[in-house]
């Protein structure tokens, strides 16, 4: 019997020891990356408005084209394209696009007609406007999204002052709504820039998003565009940033004027099918990126389901809950800054529940990719 307890003791032992390993990964990732954007010095808008191009994807979006590109036409900036690739679209888009050119001159137009034999995804599209696009400066966003102010444009550019500045990652966020799942979308997309953002700073740029996305036409034709990745449903905006991002190359802009904000998802089915598509990519992103992120989410698991289990065990409760509080607090301090920065600060209060409720999501995001049919890109 005596034995049996000093094993069950051992064994408890270790897993306490593998709780303190789990924090303290998690503490490395929050002090030593994400604490980069929270100690971010607040930027100032840079005088550089070279020509620029925005290009925006629509298919089948009549209702979102009259909302939201007006306020993308009217940027307050000296010269600049709306470069809008009509694809494939069955309903009144076309015709929208033909009304607001009338009052716009600065609207091109670039459609794609469906052929029977012939399936793309968005990859095309996104080609079709960068080859159509008349500047170097190509700013991406979707038809979706309305930027954040008049001077979206003029911030996101400003960025390329530095010479050596090909890509600049910026802020897409969702619509404030009431509900729980409005803040777990919005927390999920926090949390997402909060690492790709922070990577970013640290020179370690794997990703970015095509909600407020900037990038210099040369280098997309220097990468030879998505030939790498095309045969990959998604990845027009992460996968091509995973490839063509350098330490040197890459830089962030999160001024409020700079996000752009989208409609947000009402129901639960509709954003689990969003998050089938946007998490396919991960598996071609390069080793080191796959390996940063891998060992950040297991490490979230180990914590709670070693904190839970050392609970049950009751083994050291007191000195098991100190270091679950003390991340807990940590995860506080660093976040505040960065949710005052991107707009999100009403997420502080309810972080804590939908962090778990994700980590029960994501596993169930990754089954129905092997199980269920592929999602195409509306």
């Amino acid at each position: 019997m005596n034995l049996s307890l000093l094993a069950e003791s051992s064994i408890q032992e270790k897993i306490f020891w593998l709780f303190c390993l789990a924090v303290l990964i998690q503490l490395y990732y929050y002090l030593f990356c994400f604490g980069r954007l929270t100690l971010l010095k607040k930027s100032k808008i840079e005088s550089f408005t070279p020509p620029a191009s925005i290009i925006v994807c629509a298919r089948n979006e009549e209702e979102n084209i009259a909302l939201f590109l007006p306020s993308v036409l009217e940027q307050d900036y000296p010269s600049f394209e709306v470069v809008v690739v009509n694809d494939c679209s069955s309903d009144n888009t076309g015709y929208v696009l033909k009304q607001l050119a009338d009052k716009y001159s600065n609207l091109k137009i670039v459609t794609i007609n469906e052929t029977q034999n012939h399936e793309h995804g968005k990859k095309v599209a996104v080609m079709m406007g960068i080859k159509g696009a008349s500047n170097e400066y190509l700013l991406f966003t979707d038809a979706d999204c309305k930027p954040n102010s008049k001077d979206w444009l003029t911030n996101m550019t400003g960025r390329f002052i530095n010479k050596e500045t090909e890509i600049v990652l910026g802020y897409g966020g969702y619509e404030k709504q009431r509900g729980f799942l409005n803040k777990m979308i919005r927390f999920d997309t926090f949390f997402i820039a909060l690492q790709y953002l922070s990577f970013a700073l640290a020179g370690k740029t794997y990703m970015g998003v095509g909600r407020n996305l900037a990038y210099k036409k040369s280098l997309f034709f220097k990468m030879k565009g998505f030939a790498s990745h095309y045969h990959i449903q998604s990845g027009d905006d992460d996968l091509f940033i995973n490839e063509a991002a350098t330490k040197q190359n890459s830089t962030i802009e999160i001024n409020v004027d700079s996000h752009t904000l989208s409609r947000v998802k009402k129901t639960f089915m509709g954003w689990f099918a969003q998050k089938r598509r946007h998490i396919i990519t991960f598996k071609h992103y390069n080793t080191k990126s796959k390996w940063r992120l891998r060992i950040l989410g297991f490490s979230q698991y180990l914590f709670f389901a070693l904190f839970i289990t050392l609970l049950i065990f009751q083994y050291e409760p007191k000195l098991v809950m100190t270091l679950f509080l003390s991340r807990l607090f940590v995860q506080i301090v660093i976040f505040m800054r960065p949710m005052k920065l991107l707009n999100e600060k009403d997420l502080i209060i309810v972080f804590p529940i939908i962090e778990i409720v994700l980590l029960l999501v994501y596993p169930a995001l990754s089954v129905s990719n092997f199980i269920l049919k592929k999602v195409n890109w509306r």
